[in-house]
C-alpha cells in the first residue's frame, strides 16, 4: 500500500498531459506579464496596513530590517520555486512538483492545502477590498443598507454584496482568457504601485531624523500566554518572543509575511507560459526583489514621518500624511489601495482553479474539471465553482480569525516545494533544469529552517484548524482520489499488460 501511497507521476507524463487538446491551457504569458503578476499579487492589504502594526507594536522604525528578514525567506523559497518551475512547467505549483518528487499523497496534501490558502486568500482579501470602497463611499455621502455592508462586526443577518460582487466579476474575468486578466492585472498594478512610490516620494520630504531614534527600541518581554492564541512556540517550549530590541524584528517578520503571500501564486501559470523555462524564473524572482525594495523603502518613510508610538494601526500610510497637515495623500493612497485589492483576489483566485485543475487532470478531484473551454482554453468549469463558492464565503463570513491559516498554507508549501528540490535532484540528475538553486543542499534547508521558524511563531489554535483541514484532505483522498488516481489507473493497466500471455503461445 505505501508504494501506491508515494508512487511519483514522472516530468516527461506531467508534460505529456498537457499536450492533450480537451485538457490543455493556453500559451500566452510573457516574464513581464509573469512579474506583473507577482507585484499585482504581493503588494496588497500588508503595505497598507501592516506596516503600522508591527511598527507600534513589535519593531519601531526597524520594522524594516523586519520586511527585509521576511523578504529573504520567501527569497530562500523562490530559489526552489523557480528550479521546480522552469523544470516541470505545469500548472498546479507545489502541488505538481511534489507529484514529481515527493509522491501521490505528499502531492494531495499539499494540494488541497493550496486549495484552503489561496480560498481563504481571496475571500479575506474581497472583504478588505468591500471595507476600502464603503470607506470611499462614506466619503462621498452615500452609503450601503446594513444588510448589504461588511460582515465584520456587524450583528445578525448580512451579506456583504461588495465582497461578492467583485469574486464574480473576477471569475468572468478568468473564464474569458489569461491575456485579458494579464491586460487589467498590469492596468490595475500600475496604479498600486504609482501609489506606492507617491508616498515613498512624498513622505520622504516629510522625514524626521529624532523619529528614528531609537531605530531599534530597547526590548520588551511579552507576557507569558496560555490561551491557543499564543505562538506554538510559547506554549511548548515555554520561550516568550520578544517585542522590540533584535527578537522584536525576527517576531516582526513572522507577522509582515502576510504581506509577501502571493509570489509562490506566479508558479500556477507555468503551463500558460510562452517560455517557462526562460520566464519562469525571472517572473517569481524579480517580482519578489521589487516588491521587497517597496516594502523596505516604504516602511522607512512613514516610521520617519511619523514616530512609531503614534502610528495609526487601521491605516498608517494614510494617516501619516494627515499627521503633517496633507489629508489629500490620505484619500489618494486610500483609492490606491481599493484599486489594488482587486488584482490580489484575482491573482489568488486563479492560483486556486490552476491547482484545482491539476488536480482534476491527475484523476484525484474528478475528470469533469479538467476539461478546458473550447474557445477561450481556460480552466472555466473549477473557475465559475470555486468563484461562486469563495463569493458566497466572501459574502456570508467575517475572516480575521481564519486569516492566519493563509500564512500557515504558504510556508508549509515552501517546506514541501524545498524538500522536493532535493529529492528531485537525487532521483533524476538527468534531468535539465534551465534555471538551477545555487547551493544545494544549503539554501533548500535553509528554506525549510526558516519556514519552520516562521510557522512555530503562528497562534496554536491556528495549527489546530490546519490539522482539522488536513484530516478533511485525508479522507477525500482515501474515499475518492486514490481509487480514481490516472497515475493508479495507468500502473494497473501496465501491470496488466505485462501479466498477458504472449500471442500464439510464443515464449516472450
Amino acid at each position: 500500500m505505501s508504494s501506491t501511497l508515494f508512487r511519483t507521476k514522472k516530468v516527461e507524463q506531467s508534460i505529456l498531459d498537457t499536450e492533450e487538446p480537451e485538457h490543455a491551457l493556453k500559451k500566452s504569458l510573457s516574464a513581464l506579464d509573469l512579474t506583473v503578476f507577482g507585484v499585482g499579487v504581493i503588494i496588497g492589504t500588508g503595505i497598507f496596513v501592516l506596516t503600522g502594526t508591527v511598527a507600534k507594536n513589535n519593531a519601531g522604525p526597524s520594522v524594516a530590517l523586519a520586511f527585509a528578514a521576511a523578504g529573504v525567506v520567501c527569497a530562500l523559497a523562490a530559489l526552489c520555486y523557480a528550479e521546480f518551475a522552469s523544470t516541470v512547467p505545469v500548472a498546479g505549483s507545489a502541488y505538481t512538483f511534489s507529484y514529481a518528487s515527493l509522491g501521490e499523497l505528499p502531492a494531495w496534501i499539499i494540494g488541497w492545502d493550496l486549495v484552503l490558502e489561496f480560498a481563504l486568500g481571496t475571500a479575506v482579501v474581497a472583504v478588505g477590498w468591500s471595507g476600502y470602497i464603503q470607506s470611499l463611499m462614506d466619503n462621498a455621502g452615500w452609503e450601503l443598507p446594513a444588510a448589504l455592508g461588511s460582515r465584520e462586526g456587524a450583528d445578525g443577518f448580512g451579506f456583504d454584496i461588495l465582497a461578492a460582487a467583485l469574486v464574480l466579476v473576477l471569475t468572468a474575468i478568468l473564464v474569458l482568457g489569461m491575456k485579458l486578466s494579464a491586460r487589467i492585472t498590469s492596468l490595475v498594478v500600475a496604479i498600486k504601485v504609482t501609489v506606492v512610490l507617491v508616498v515613498i516620494i512624498a513622505g520622504a520630504f516629510f522625514v524626521k531624523g529624532e523619529n528614528y531614534d531609537p531605530f531599534i527600541p530597547k526590548a520588551q518581554d511579552v507576557p507569558p500566554g496560555e490561551s491557543l492564541q499564543a505562538p506554538l512556540i510559547q506554549l511548548i517550549f515555554g520561550w516568550a518572543p520578544s517585542n522590540f530590541g533584535v527578537m522584536g524584528i525576527f517576531t516582526a517578520a513572522s507577522v509582515v509575511f502576510f504581506a509577501f503571500i502571493g509570489f509562490d501564486v506566479v508558479a500556477t501559470a507555468a503551463e500558460e507560459t510562452r517560455n517557462p523555462q526562460r520566464d519562469m524564473p525571472r517572473g517569481i524572482l524579480g517580482s519578489l526583489v521589487i516588491c521587497t525594495a517597496l516594502y523596505v523603502a516604504v516602511s522607512i518613510v512613514v516610521t520617519g514621518m511619523q514616530h512609531y508610538s503614534e502610528l495609526s494601526v487601521d491605516a498608517p500610510l494614510a494617516d501619516a500624511f494627515k499627521a503633517t497637515g496633507h489629508p489629500w495623500y490620505a484619500g489618494f493612497i486610500s483609492f490606491g489601495a481599493a484599486v489594488g485589492l482587486t488584482t490580489v483576489c484575482m491573482i489568488l483566485l486563479l492560483g486556486q482553479t490552476r491547482v484545482f485543475f491539476a488536480m482534476s487532470r491527475d484523476g484525484l478531484l474528478p475528470r469533469f474539471f479538467s476539461r478546458v473551454h473550447p474557445r477561450f482554453r481556460t480552466p472555466h468549469r473549477p473557475t465559475i465553482l470555486l468563484g461562486v463558492v469563495i463569493a458566497i464565503l466572501a459574502g456570508f463570513t467575517p475572516l480575521n480569525e481564519l486569516a492566519a491559516l493563509v500564512n500557515i498554507g504558504t510556508l508549509f508549501a515552501f517546506v514541501v516545494v524545498a524538500i522536493g528540490v532535493l529529492i528531485l535532484r537525487r532521483t533524476r540528475p538527468d534531468l535539465h533544469r534551465a534555471f538551477r538553486t545555487p547551493w544545494v543542499p544549503f539554501i533548500p534547508i535553509l528554506s525549510v529552517c526558516a519556514s519552520l521558524w516562521l510557522m512555530l511563531n503562528l497562534p496554536a489554535e491556528t495549527w489546530i484548524r490546519f490539522g482539522i483541514w488536513m484530516a478533511a484532505g485525508f479522507l477525500v483522498y482515501f474515499l475518492y482520489g486514490r481509487t480514481h488516481s490516472l497515475l493508479g489507473k495507468r500502473s494497473e493497466t501496465s501491470v496488466d499488460d505485462a501479466l498477458k500471455p504472449p500471442p500464439n503461445g510464443e515464449t516472450p
